[in-house]
């Protein structure tokens, strides 16, 4: 019996940490998605209200969004700490970050934006920082307007319980640096940002962007949501190729050597891809990312890269199509 008891206390010791972190993972992975879904609500309505755009700081933008989404404590940039926790760990590196110096949108990335960033806790208890776009558009009419491009938003799923680790209880939406971390993962020698889903633009917006040297061959519709990762970017060489697309779908799915144009039967890993920092994901499995590379025949399609090799219309707009950036 002792014996027995012995070995049951081995085999105990050995699975219960890795049981234990499996479900910690997967709680905060439900955290994410269900406060991201919420927020997302938030910022439909207000597009439905004509509320969403026209704000010239972020304060002004938060005492809108208090009226959509619970928020129980709003403090200032001189005062962030009063509302989010001092010190978080971001980056491949892990980086320790002084969260009292993220004043302003430009320590997120979003060195155009020019707005302050206010901290904020939410009433399910999660924290965050948060920097307004003031080039965020609205349109009442349209249903496919998220609001997530009107800002950059770094939460805590656990307040302030610890690890305040990035992909862990520590996410972000639009954050593409934090401090002067830029490289939120790194696989195959190449530092990337930190996932996001662009918004739309229309031809007459990625023709400017053809005009100010961004790399875009040509522009053929409105609704053109790969040019809008294209200016989030910062022009087609700061995206992934289609071959660096590849590995992180080799990450994700467990394999290696993923062929451009084969289909397999792959289960994806949805601890990998919190890891890296997506969000939402198809519950069938799909995976969606924008590569910076362009074919010339004149469709959305052609320009995204099936790291999941479900194929599907990709003109459905119910399906996430995500973009990363190459870090500077």
């Amino acid at each position: 019996m002792l014996i027995t008891l012995a070995i049951i206390g081995v085999v105990a010791a050995l699975t219960i940490p890795t049981l234990v972190a499996n479900y910690q993972n997967k709680s905060w992975n439900t955290a994410a998605t269900v406060f991201e879904r919420k927020l997302e609500e938030a910022l439909k309505t207000m597009n439905t209200q004509q509320t969403l755009a026209g704000y010239k700081n972020t304060e002004d933008f938060v005492k809108e969004l208090s009226k959509h989404f619970k928020i129980i404590k709003i403090c200032k940039n001189d005062a962030l700490t009063d509302c989010f926790e001092d010190k978080v760990f971001w980056g491949a590196e892990n980086e320790e970050i002084e969260i009292a110096n993220i004043k302003n949108a430009s320590k997120f990335g979003q060195k155009d934006w020019d707005t302050e960033t206010i901290g904020l806790q939410f009433a399910n208890g999660t924290t965050g920082i948060v920097a307004y776009n003031p080039e965020c558009r609205q349109d009442p009419y349209s249903n496919q307007i998220t609001g997530t491009s009107c800002l950059a938003l770094l939460y805590d799923t656990s307040g302030y319980k610890n690890p305040n680790t990035q992909n862990k209880d520590l996410r972000s939406i639009n954050v593409q640096s934090l401090g002067n971390s830029s490289c939120a993962f790194e696989l195959g020698g190449v530092c990337f940002t930190t996932p996001f889903k662009a918004e739309r633009l229309t031809k007459t917006e990625c023709e400017e962007l053809v005009a100010n040297n961004y790399g875009i061959v040509k522009c053929y519709f409105d609704n053109d949501y790969w040019a809008g990762a294209v200016k989030q970017c910062g022009g087609v060489d700061k995206m992934p190729t289609a071959a660096q697309i590849a590995k992180i779908a080799d990450y994700v799915y467990n394999t290696s050597g993923i062929g451009m144009d084969e289909v397999h039967k792959l289960t994806l890993d949805y601890d990998k891809v919190a890891e890296l920092g997506f969000s939402s994901l198809q519950s069938d499995g799909s995976f969606y990312m924008w590569t910076g590379e362009e074919t010339n025949m004149n469709y959305a399609s052609v320009r995204e890269f099936y790291s999941s090799y479900t194929k599907r219309n990709t003109h459905t707009r119910s399906i996430d199509i995500y973009a990363v950036c190459i870090a500077d």
